[in-house]
């Protein structure tokens, strides 16, 4: 991951991230639902160690967690803290990188890294030091939440774009969609992000750039055996109502 290039992508599109989905509430709610299944009984204490503007931290805010998020862009986690706050929850948030963390060892009964996250990652020693640090501040047995891309079907079919979207707001509609240039290792590819809005008779384009590592269920399981993780589970979005794939592991003793 180049620091620079990733947290100025998410910098750039912190405004407009929640026009990713029709509608933004809505989806908090959805998905705090999904992975609060996933957690079992809490409250419990959160980090979002990739929150964003707060989507999957807010809901789980809102659903009586004791959740704290950090991104490493922040504009991003600004706006989240001022998102909940609007909502009537409470999310301190700090910018952090997630392979460094700014909290102190085993205070959190629970790490999440959604909304393909850990993909900016584009190296070994960098997703290592991240799942390390995401150990290192839980307590034993706490638990992992991490969501990514279904990669094992997307290397495979290496497609070069995702699906448009479509959200509406006081602007008027916004259209958002990818295009995907795979590199020629078969695992990394640079993503054009597009958002186009109304503007009088045409429509104005905005075009952000980053890069991801498509990893697969069996690397990523690697990865966080190799960190400290046991009980390493997958679950389809068929079977959690979340709609990436979700990896579940525990903080060994």
């Amino acid at each position: 991951m180049t620091d620079s290039s990733t947290r100025d992508f998410y910098d750039s599109l912190a405004p407009d991230y929640h026009r990713i989905f029709a509608d933004w509430d809505a989806s908090m709610a959805r998905q705090a639902a999904a992975l609060g299944a996933l957690l079992g009984p809490g409250p419990h204490r959160v980090l979002d160690c990739s929150c964003g503007i707060g989507t999957q931290a807010i809901g789980l805010a809102l659903a009586g967690h004791r959740v704290v998020g950090s991104d490493l862009s922040p504009v991003a986690a600004t706006r989240a803290a001022a998102e909940a706050t609007a909502r009537g929850a409470r999310l301190p948030a700090a910018a952090a990188d997630m392979r460094r963390l700014p909290f102190v060892s085993s205070v959190f009964d629970v790490v999440v890294c959604a909304d393909n996250s850990m993909a900016h990652l584009l190296t070994a020693s960098d997703v290592a030091a991240a799942l390390a640090d995401m150990r290192r501040v839980l307590r034993e047995g706490g638990r992992l939440l991490l969501t990514l891309r279904d990669y094992d079907e997307l290397r495979r079919t290496r497609p070069g774009a995702a699906p448009p979207q479509v959200s509406e707001g006081s602007d008027g509609r916004v259209i958002t969609f990818q295009l995907w240039h795979w590199h020629e290792d078969g695992e990394r590819y640079d993503q054009e992000y597009f958002q186009l809005r109304p503007g009088g008779d045409a429509w104005a384009v905005q075009v952000r750039r980053t890069t991801s590592w498509a990893l697969t269920r069996a690397q990523l399981t690697r990865f966080a055996g190799a960190a400290g993780f046991v009980d390493v589970r997958w679950h389809d979005p068929a079977s959690s109502g979340f709609y990436q794939p979700v990896l579940t592991a525990r903080a060994a003793g």
